[in-house]
């Protein structure tokens, strides 16, 4: 009887050892290693959080160890335990169906409970259960690691590191999911799309043209453009000189409305501007939004590669992106087509 006790107790062992290194196996492999970083990054990190960043740093040599632990229980226990049933059948006269039923029970055990179930359990409660596995794993590396440097010898891909890396479709990809799963606002993933669409704009996309833009002579009084400045209600006038393509500076609406009212209205426009901050035509959005984020006061004249005024440039059109007021022109080529 006390033989049948250790046989159980051998198979209980086997199969609880292939169930642990099983389960952390599957939590490692689909722990979120963004989350992780975030965890290990706080003033004060979870319990285990940035051992489970170092071993996931090393994959490779993490999975190893997780292998050669799981394959010890699997194939060396399993074949401890049939020799052992063999003797322990024989010893008490059952060996002829018992042992190959035993085996065939054994298989199943193994393959449902050293495998597809501790697998799915580490699967779906993959943060806690690397976690916690993380600080007894950690030691169980360092034990290890004369044979897993070994192995690194022979097998190079098992030193290489893991880094955290993402790309613009990934995360445009897991916007949209996020919206579709409800973890975040439609509104929200609808945001983080534009502001990608920033690095593909350029001012001279945005920008207000020269044709179109609000100028005031500089030369003249403000009283003679007086009706000019009254009839249109834009926020900024661009003031110019009598030199082509000669900016003088930026007025605002509110400025010059005030000068008309304090009685100043026989000064030129040119005393009334303020200095003038040039972009090249082809900046990109993204990087204009920073400058507006530097400075957001005025707005910005754009100019081409000459030099030459071709229009003018304010926040509101680069915030209108990613609000999503703004729609790419239609060119002719493509109405034509």
């Amino acid at each position: 009887m006390n033989d049948l006790l250790f046989l159980l107790l051998a198979v209980v062992v086997m199969l609880l050892g292939s169930f642990l290194c099983s389960g952390v196996e599957a939590a490692l492999l689909t722990v979120n290693p963004v989350k992780v970083h975030e965890l290990a990054s706080r003033p004060r990190p979870l319990q285990g959080a940035r051992r489970l960043e170092a071993l996931r740093q090393r994959l490779g040599r993490t999975l190893a160890v997780l292998v050669i632990a799981n394959n010890v229980f699997n194939i060396f226990g399993s074949l401890m335990v049939g020799g052992f049933a063999s003797a322990v059948f024989a010893r008490h006269g059952i060996s002829g169906p018992a042992l190959p039923l035993f085996s065939v029970a054994l298989t199943v055990l193994v393959i449902l409970l050293g495998e597809i179930l501790p697998k799915a359990i580490g699967s779906k409660l993959a943060l806690p259960v690397a976690l916690a596995s993380a600080p007894s794993l950690g030691l169980f590396t360092r034990v290890m690691m004369p044979l897993v440097l070994m192995l690194e010898r022979l097998l190079p891909a098992i030193t290489a590191e893991s880094e955290i890396s993402t790309d613009e479709n990934e995360i445009r990809l897991l916007a949209r999911l996020g919206s579709q799963k409800g973890q975040i606002e439609a509104d929200e993933a609808a945001m983080i799309a534009k502001v990608f669409q920033l690095n593909d704009l350029t001012a001279r996309d945005l920008m207000l043209p020269r044709v179109s833009a609000p100028t005031l002579a500089g030369h003249l009084s403000l009283d003679a453009q007086r009706g000019t400045v009254l009839r249109h209600p834009t926020a900024w006038w661009v003031v110019l000189g009598e030199e082509v393509d000669e900016v003088l500076g930026v007025a605002s609406r509110e400025q010059l409305l005030a000068a008309l009212v304090e009685q100043r209205g026989a000064s030129a426009a040119a005393d009334l501007c303020e200095p003038v901050e040039f972009v090249p035509e082809m900046i990109r959005a993204d990087r204009l939004l920073t400058s507006f984020r530097r400075n957001g006061s005025g707005v910005r004249v754009v100019v081409d590669e000459f030099g030459a005024f071709v229009g003018v440039i304010g926040p509101e059109a680069v915030l209108a992106v990613l609000a999503g007021w703004w729609r790419r022109p239609v060119s002719a080529v493509e109405v034509s087509s």
